[in-house]
């Protein structure tokens, strides 16, 4: 069994910030991909960020105002989110991809962005 607990979504206002957590326990075969991906009403899921051996990716909507990180000590991954807008206001899951194939999912967290 394989856990992911996510953290730090709410609501905050435009041009605020939030850090996203994402801690994996359990039975993994070691970890080598983290991410972040959303979803907003009536829309597909689709990738924020992601992070695997120190090479970073991020959707071009985010990029410069998100900062994908990981402690590999704690399998944790976070999600520093500056300059928030309005069209970020997504549930926010976490990904965890380990050398065995197992490709799990976190439940989600809202990111509310409203003034």
């Amino acid at each position: 069994q394989v856990q992911l607990v996510e953290s730090g979504g709410g609501l905050v206002q435009p041009g605020g910030s939030l850090r996203l957590t994402c801690a994996a326990s359990g039975s993994m075969v070691g970890i080598y991909d983290m991410g972040w991906y959303r979803q907003a009403p009536g829309s597909q899921r689709e990738l924020v960020a992601r992070i695997s051996h120190g090479i970073t990716n991020y959707a071009e909507s985010v990029t410069g105002r998100f900062t994908i990180s990981r402690d590999n000590a704690k399998n944790t991954v976070y999600l520093q989110m500056n300059s928030l807008k309005p069209e970020d206001t997504a549930v926010y899951y976490c990904n965890v991809l380990d050398y065995s194939g197992g490709d799990y999912w976190g439940q989600g967290t809202q990111v509310t962005v409203s003034s």
